[in-house]
């Protein structure tokens, strides 16, 4: 999503948006270089409206996001094969 300060301000993509009548969203697609096609999205909702990071994690089969604001963290058991 856009920043809506100075620094970020008056970007193409505000304009670009506003033409189409739609609204920013919050996400991750992955890219097919061969291609070019989008194999795979990830869209962020609610609290999270921007990403600062995107690593490609090599060999990582099953990949998860975990908080601390819950136990969750605590009932995670992974067993690598």
């Amino acid at each position: 999503k856009p920043r809506h300060n100075k620094t970020f301000g008056g970007l193409a993509l505000d304009a670009n948006l506003k033409s189409r009548n739609a609204e920013a969203r919050c996400g991750v697609q992955v890219i097919d270089l061969r291609t070019g096609d989008a194999v795979h999205w990830l869209r962020m909702e609610g609290v999270v409206d921007e990403l600062y990071d995107v690593v490609a994690l090599p060999d990582v089969r099953r990949p998860m996001a975990l908080g601390f604001k819950t136990d969750e963290i605590r009932r995670v058991l992974s067993i690598e094969a």
